[in-house]
Parts: C-alpha cells; sequence; structure tokens
C-alpha cells in the first residue's frame, strides 16, 4: 500500500530519494521540489518517497487547539501520490518521535527506506531539539552513504518573491481571500465531510443546502458567501456555498451550508467536497426573510455567472 502509517510498516528492497516534511496542504511550493525529485528518482531507478507526520510538529510543540490543518493526513497522501510519489510514510509524532536524536532518526531512514538522497530545503532540521540541520546530515551521509540535495524554495511573481508556505495559505483563508489561497495551491481550496441534517431553515425558504460535518481541525474560510463546485463522486455541480452563525435567524455555531444550483435530490449521508473559489460577499444580517431571499438569488446568478467562467479542474 503506497501509504504507509509510521516508519516500522515499511522495509524498501530498493534505494529512495526521500524529502521530508509536513506538506499541509500539498502547495505549488511542495509540489515543485516533489516533481524533481519523482523526475530524479524515477530517472535514477529508485523510488521517491516522502515522510511526513501527524499531527503537525508546531500543533505538538506550540500546543496548538482548533482549526489548523488545510488537509487531512488522506488528503495529502492522496495529492502526493497523485505527483508520482511512490510511497507517503505518516509517521506519528508523539513524544517518541518529538524525543528521537537526530541520529537515530537518520538510521531509521537508511534502515526501513534504503535512502541515498535526502531533498530537503536549506532550513531544514530534524530530531530532538532540531539538531539535525543539512551541515549535520551531511556529515551523516558521508558515513552512511547518502547525499543531501538542497533545493531552493518556490517564490511566487505576485506578490514579487514571497515563498508560498502553509501559513500564508492558512492567513489568506482565515481572511477569506480563497483566491490568493487558489494560487498558492495551484487548485481551489476544498473541504470534504458527510452531510448532516441541519435546521432546514434553506428547505423551507426554498433554498435547501447540504450541511457539511467538517473535520474539527480542519481549516474554514472566513464567514461568508462563497461560489464554488460540489463534488459528488464524479459529478460536480455548481454551488453557493454559506459560512457562518447564521444571523438573520438564530446566531447558533458556525456552519458551512452547500446549496447546490439545479440539483434535487437527497445527500443525507453522502460525503461531499466543496470548493471555494470566490467570496461572492461576507455574512450579512437583514432585516426580515423577504430581504434575505431576495439576496439569496442575487448570490445564485453571481455565482453561476463567476463558475460558468472557471470550470472544475
Amino acid at each position: 500500500m503506497p501509504h504507509i502509517h509510521d516508519l516500522t510498516n515499511i522495509h524498501l528492497q530498493q534505494p529512495s530519494v526521500l524529502t521530508v516534511g509536513v506538506f499541509d496542504g500539498v502547495h505549488r511550493g511542495h509540489q515543485y521540489l516533489i516533481r524533481q525529485l519523482v523526475e530524479s528518482a524515477h530517472a535514477q531507478n529508485r523510488q521517491a518517497v516522502v515522510l511526513t507526520f501527524f499531527p503537525h510538529p508546531d500543533q505538538v510543540r506550540q500546543n496548538i487547539r482548533g482549526r489548523y490543518y488545510l488537509t487531512t493526513d488522506e488528503e495529502r497522501a492522496a495529492l502526493l501520490l497523485k505527483l508520482g510519489v511512490d510511497y507517503v510514510v505518516t509517521q506519528p509524532f508523539d513524544a517518541t518521535t518529538r524525543q528521537t536524536q537526530a541520529k537515530d532518526f537518520v538510521n531509521q531512514l537508511v534502515e526501513q527506506l534504503d535512502m541515498k538522497e535526502l531533498w530537503v530545503g536549506a532550513d531544514f532540521a530534524l530530531g530532538h531539539n532540531r539538531e539535525g540541520n543539512v551541515t549535520f546530515l551531511t556529515r551523516q551521509g558521508i558515513k552512511k552513504g547518502y547525499t543531501v540535495q538542497v533545493i531552493d524554495l518556490l517564490q511566487t511573481e505576485n506578490p514579487h518573491n514571497v515563498i508560498i508556505t502553509s501559513t500564508l495559505i492558512r492567513d489568506a483563508l482565515i481572511r477569506g481571500d480563497v483566491e490568493q489561497a487558489q494560487a498558492w495551491l495551484g487548485r481551489a481550496y476544498a473541504i470534504s465531510g458527510p452531510v448532516v441534517k441541519g435546521a432546514r431553515r434553506g428547505h423551507t425558504i426554498g433554498f435547501p443546502t447540504a450541511n457539511l460535518a467538517v473535520w474539527d481541525q480542519q481549516i474554514i474560510p472566513a464567514n461568508g458567501v462563497y461560489a464554488g463546485w460540489a463534488n459528488l463522486g464524479n459529478e460536480h455541480f455548481m454551488t453557493v456555498t454559506n459560512i457562518g452563525v447564521r444571523p438573520t435567524f438564530d446566531h447558533g455555531d458556525v456552519t458551512v451550508e452547500a446549496h447546490l444550483l439545479d440539483f434535487r435530490r437527497d445527500l443525507y449521508g453522502a460525503t461531499l467536497t466543496v470548493t471555494f473559489e470566490k467570496q461572492l460577499r461576507p455574512e450579512m444580517k437583514f432585516a426580515d426573510l423577504p430581504a434575505l431571499i431576495e439576496q439569496i438569488n442575487v448570490d445564485i446568478e453571481k455565482s453561476r455567472a463567476y463558475l460558468s467562467c472557471h470550470l472544475p479542474i
């Protein structure tokens, strides 16, 4: 199976070219590195391997709670494998991993993955207290039969000379700037989840919505109304998605409610993926239901017009 949980569950018989990192979101900077690694590995008849971590080391070290991730670990693995990677290894970042000395970690990589090349950024470090920097890893490589390739990070043209990071993308989503997030991700930001029963207020006013039970650690864009696509298996539907607390009604918990255009089927229990292509407006409170209904119709027409020119990839 190409997605392996824990280094102890894999033992490669063919030499590998490896990179190590969290790769949350698998954004354009990650893609730039991975594509080069895959091409180089396969040209040498070696396995292209990505070692990543869950939970995120920053989340553990800094005791971060709440919504933080751009992708689940399974979504991340799927995106990496789609780039041509042969194996994705998701290593639990627990107390044992956190306390592992860099030398011991390197030994595991050599023994379990037959590592012959390690591709990293200039500021990369692994092991306890991040002692395994590029200099350390290079010296270890001389002793243990692997080389270290330091890869330049991808810089964006807009804004000028900005290095793409998962943190920048998180910040853009929190602002509701899903178009900037898309430019850095190389695809529209998306969330998935089962459709669950809600208050059915949309149904009563003629705009039924699919309420998504989103993983409670995944970033949700800022409250507002968005044009996007709903992916149901191999089917794609134009969507107006509302994120917020429904201020016209009850100021409840934040929900993600997708109204699928030209759709009349029961979705309860189905897994739906919703993309965020453009923010149509921020969340608003309306004086009465007729004003809300009028605005929803405007949102639908804006979404339809925008998505007609921005088809799903």
